[in-house]
Parts: structure tokens; sequence; C-alpha cells
């Protein structure tokens, strides 16, 4: 008579239990996504960072309203370079609001060479 021997678990997580692997899975995906990324390239100096505040103030240059006078606070106020791109889209809603849709892409775009060495290149996206 042949005797057979049990058959091992087909289970290859930590407890055997499906649940905690779930929960390991996604606590690693999670810890991996809100991970703080590390910057593209250095850091902006405080006079690069000065530079492209001045670029982005002057796109605004012709903007006169509460909006525009909080942008101006929020662009003076931005540590970073990503920071201060964040805000040109901010920057072009009012620009098109004060002149025109194209006249707004073709300011925030002017930017783009401001930003270049800052960001990642792929972020350096052009207003169509």
């Amino acid at each position: 008579m042949h005797h057979s021997l049990p058959m091992p678990p087909t289970r290859f997580f930590p407890s055997g239990i499906p649940e905690i692997r779930l929960i390991l899975t996604l606590t690693r995906l999670i810890k991996g996504k809100l991970a703080p990324r590390k910057p593209a390239g250095p850091a902006a100096s405080l006079k690069d960072l000065q530079a492209i505040r001045t670029a982005l103030l002057q796109c605004l240059n012709d903007c006169d309203s509460a909006q525009a006078q909080r942008l101006r606070g929020k662009i003076s106020q931005a540590k970073t370079a990503q920071e201060l791109w964040m805000l040109r889209n901010d920057a072009y809603q009012l620009i098109s609001q004060q002149t025109s849709q194209t006249v707004a892409a073709e300011r925030i775009n002017n930017l783009i060479s401001v930003f270049d060495g800052w960001l990642e290149p792929r972020q350096l996206v052009r207003i169509k």
C-alpha cells in the first residue's frame, strides 16, 4: 500500500494568512509612494530662487486684483523651485483673465528656461 505524505502548504507568505500578505504588500507600496523624493538636481540657491521669483512676478506685472496680490504673496513665500513651478498654473489663470489665453501661455512658456536645471526635465511641459 502506498502512503502519501501530507502536502506542504502552498502559501509562501510570512504567516500563511492571505490578509497579512496583503497588508504587508500595501504597506510596502504606500511607503514607496509616500517616501519623499530626492530632488532632481542641486537645490536652487537663494540667488537662483530670487531670479525665478522675479521672472514669475514679472509675468504678473499687468495683473492688479486681490487674487493677484495673494499670488504675489505665495510667490514671495515659496522656498523651492518646485513650489514656484506649482504656482505657474495660478499665474496662467490670472494672466489669461487679464489678457488672453494666448498671452498667458506665451508668458508662462517663457519661464521654462528659468526653471531649467532646477526641476526634472519631464516636468518642464509647455502650455499649448
